[in-house]
């Protein structure tokens, strides 16, 4: 009897906490449910902007086309670390950086250790978003929360990681910011709470809209080279070293497209057709951002394929060789792309491809 009385006491306290949490939880108008935090049209927003501590996010529209969107990738500036003992932020060690006692550049005290150079940030990068982020970009205008929880005195905000939280979202809707301050990632992503700078209400969020900003660089960018596909073209020129050559294109995908020779259409050129179709499958590696050059400068062409359908071009793809690799740019990428290992073969078969089997002689 006395084990059954402390299994019943000690059920009876699991149920009273999970009553305590939930009524805790609870928003001050009633049950869950869809609670507007931004009252404004999705066409009235401009721009998303995500950060936390190191990094920052911004979803935004063209100023060209509003239709279009853009992601910017950029880091905040970090800040310095405390130089070694004996060395100052300026100098090499050992050195006296300034005269002993005084106030040392930028107002920094002598007495405070120096902070260590940091090396400077790279420029954020402007990609093209995807799909993703064209569904994702209208779920916050108008803003909806699953409950209201107001102004919560400051050992709430404490508990649930409000108070030091360096993680913000802010909104640009018809010219004015609206800015939020997120909880920080101590819990997951289950229960996400966001604080209202304007009025201080706070309220919990939906768990599906923000692992899309937290992860942009994966889930945001748009990281085709084409938007068209096998068949929507039906001749393909390829130039390499100067020299030039077109062949008609028939087919579709799924599978390859054959090529022949445009001065013989009725003999399809197996040599061309995989290296076509190998140049087709390339996927970037990395994407630089929209007027940024690689490493080293502008690369140099090494072979370029452009694609036409009646007579017009449709697209085109160049592949450049750089200081640390190749790279590739085509009517849809805002830059160059870097490309995996491996492209040399290609890079040198295209000379064979673009001179004709009269001048080369039969394989």
């Amino acid at each position: 009897m006395k084990a059954r009385d402390l299994a019943l006491q000690g059920a009876l306290a699991v149920v009273a906490l999970v009553a305590a949490y939930l009524v805790w939880q609870r928003a001050p108008a009633g049950a869950p449910g869809d609670v507007t935090v931004v009252e404004l049209p999705a066409r009235a927003l401009d721009k998303v902007r995500y950060e936390d501590e190191a990094r920052y996010v911004e979803l935004y529209r063209d100023a060209q086309s509003r239709d279009m969107l853009w992601v910017r990738l950029g880091y905040k500036p970090s800040k310095g670390l405390p130089a070694a003992e004996g060395t100052d932020a300026g100098s090499a060690p050992g050195t006296d950086g300034g005269a002993s006692g005084t106030v040392a550049q930028g107002g920094q005290d002598a007495g405070t250790p120096p902070l260590a150079a940091t090396p400077p940030q790279p420029p954020p990068r402007e990609l093209r978003a995807n799909e993703v982020a064209a569904k994702l970009f209208p779920r916050f205008a108008p803003l909806r929360a699953t409950r209201a929880l107001g102004v919560l005195e400051a050992k709430k905000l404490e508990e649930v990681g409000l108070t030091t939280s360096q993680r913000k979202l802010t909104l640009t809707l018809g010219g004015k910011v609206e800015t939020f301050t997120l909880a920080s990632t101590t819990g997951g992503w289950g229960t996400p709470y966001l604080r209202r700078e304007s009025d201080g209400q706070v309220f919990l969020l939906g768990p599906a809209l923000l692992p899309d900003l937290e992860n942009a660089n994966s889930r945001l960018v748009d990281r085709r080279l084409h938007t068209f596909d096998l068949g929507d073209f039906d001749a393909v020129v390829i130039s390499s070293g100067g020299a030039s050559r077109t062949f008609t294109a028939t087919g579709k995908a799924p599978n390859p497209v054959a090529l022949a020779p445009e001065e013989a259409p009725d003999k399809p050129d197996e040599f061309t057709r995989n290296w076509h179709d190998r140049v087709w499958r390339l996927m970037p590696l990395d994407l630089l951002g929209r007027d940024e050059q690689p490493t080293g400068g502008e690369p140099k062409e090494a072979f370029r394929v452009e694609y036409r359908r009646g007579g017009k071009s449709v697209g085109e793809l160049t592949v450049a060789r750089g200081t640390d690799g190749f790279f590739a740019r085509t009517e849809h990428t805002p830059g160059w792309v870097r490309l995996h290992a491996g492209v040399d073969p290609l890079a040198a078969e295209a000379a064979r491809v673009t001179t004709p089997v009269s001048s080369a002689g039969a394989p």
